[in-house]
């Protein structure tokens, strides 16, 4: 999976974005996914390696209609 495209499309490949909006990450996650994937603190505050490991685990539970505009950049 090409995470960089996924980020680029999601939040402009900006992986420590916080806008507020209750997403969060260069991934977008929500805290509920972040932290039901294995993810501890928050996302954006998260090594973009740590933020790639959790999304490959919502890529296995969820699929990539986890992402279902920009995973198809993926």
């Amino acid at each position: 999976m090409n995470w960089d495209a996924v980020a680029a499309c999601e939040s402009g490949g900006n992986w420590a974005i916080n806008t507020g909006n209750g997403y969060y990450g260069g991934l977008q996650f929500t805290m509920g996914t972040w932290r039901a994937n294995g993810g501890s603190g928050s996302p954006h505050t998260a090594s973009k390696d740590e933020q790639i490991r959790v999304a490959n685990n919502v890529l296995h539970s969820q699929g990539i209609g986890a992402w279902p505009v920009c995973g198809r950049r993926g």
